[in-house]
């Protein structure tokens, strides 16, 4: 778990990471870079993003995030969100 972009990457650098939980409120765009990093660092890694906003409703962050898998609104039961993730999760292969 990351709370800010710096640790992300170092998870990123250190650690298999199959599936990225990422909030899109991230402060100056840091989810964005963050999915972009792990994009090269971890190619096979999925990204779901959760979003408090409407911005990106019309779909056009998988666009921006060519490994976004799928965008959830922040407020998804967490139950439903460990579904999500699980199911990605199985379709990864690890990238160590």
């Amino acid at each position: 778990m990351a709370h800010d972009a710096e640790r992300a990457v170092r998870v990123l650098n250190h650690e298999a990471v199959d599936v990225l939980v990422i909030n899109l409120s991230l402060d100056e765009g840091a989810a964005l870079s963050i999915a972009d990093y792990a994009a090269y660092r971890r190619p096979k890694a999925k990204v779901v993003f959760v979003t408090s906003n409407s911005f990106f409703s019309d779909g056009s962050i998988f666009q921006h995030a060519t490994n976004a898998a799928v965008m959830l609104p922040e407020d998804t039961p967490p139950q439903d969100l460990a579904a999500v993730v699980e199911h990605y999760a199985g379709g990864a292969e690890s990238t160590t």
